[in-house]
């Protein structure tokens, strides 16, 4: 799993594994889903970020695995 935060753009992507992206698909405004060949889910875009979080929260992510 790779996680870029791309300030020129305003945006945070996931992306989930390397399979080749087959298309993509806005599902709500600002979160685009991209998808592979079998149509599973391998990135997420959240665009407009700079709204939805502090420079500071951007520059530590952290995960918690349950």
């Amino acid at each position: 799993m790779r996680i870029k935060v791309d300030k020129e753009s305003d945006a945070l992507y996931f992306r989930l594994d390397e399979s080749r992206i087959i298309e993509s698909e806005e599902v709500r405004p600002g979160v685009i889903l991209d998808y592979d060949e079998n149509e599973r889910v391998v990135g997420v875009e959240f665009l407009g970020i700079s709204a939805r979080a502090s420079d500071m929260e951007l520059s530590s992510i952290q995960f918690q695995a349950i």
